[in-house]
């Protein structure tokens, strides 16, 4: 990618999900790049037509890329649940319902587990997985993937973070995300990991 962004440069963060922007804002702001949600600026919310997170996330910053006609910084993420066949996947906030109540999702999750006899940690191996896309108003669009792998527990822990966040303990920690700080889930998570390989292109740094 010949392009980069320095710092004073304007992005849009091409998601409603407000727990998303945050999280997306806070890894950006080391690097000094004026950010703008996609809501903030009355950018249409695409229709996710993909049949993968790396389809998904590049309809909405291409999308948002082409609407604001500045660089747009997509995600598309999940929770792919070993047990379900990797559901929900891409649809993982579609479990939530137009109203995104992740509490219905998360319980959704754990009533298939204990349909399918998933009770013990084992059986309840799952991970998050992250595409970001990041587009820019010319057509230009380079994708970076982050997984983070772990356990789902039962019932839902901690008030920190968003969607599945409280079921989800990752590897090595006892902790659910939705009970770490957020910048302990931030050097972590999915999101850091596809965001250490944006960095090291966009802003030539080893991440």
């Amino acid at each position: 990618m010949a392009e980069r962004l320095r710092p004073g440069d304007r992005l849009v963060v091409a998601s409603h999900n407000p727990g998303k922007v945050a999280e997306i804002e806070a890894l950006l702001a080391p690097y000094g790049i004026e950010t703008s949600g996609a809501a903030e600026l009355g950018l249409a919310e695409p229709e996710e037509t993909g049949a993968s997170f790396a389809e998904n996330a590049t309809l909405k910053a291409v999308a948002a890329a082409r609407a604001a006609k500045l660089p747009a910084l997509a995600d598309d993420s999940g929770l792919e649940v070993e047990a379900l066949g990797g559901e929900p996947g891409i649809h993982s906030a579609r479990w939530a319902g137009e109203a995104r109540d992740f509490e219905r999702a998360m319980a959704r999750v754990a009533r298939e587990l204990e349909a399918k006899g998933a009770f013990s940690p084992a059986s309840r191996r799952a991970n998050f997985t992250c595409v970001l896309a990041l587009a820019w108003p010319q057509g230009e669009v380079a994708l970076f993937e982050g997984k983070v792998f772990g356990r789902l527990v039962w019932p839902p822990r901690g008030g920190h973070g968003f969607g599945y966040d409280p079921i989800f303990v990752a590897d090595g920690h006892q902790e659910t995300f939705g009970e770490m700080e957020p910048a302990q889930k931030h050097a972590i998570s999915h999101r850091a990991k596809a965001f250490k390989k944006l960095v090291a292109v966009l802003f030539g740094e080893a991440g």
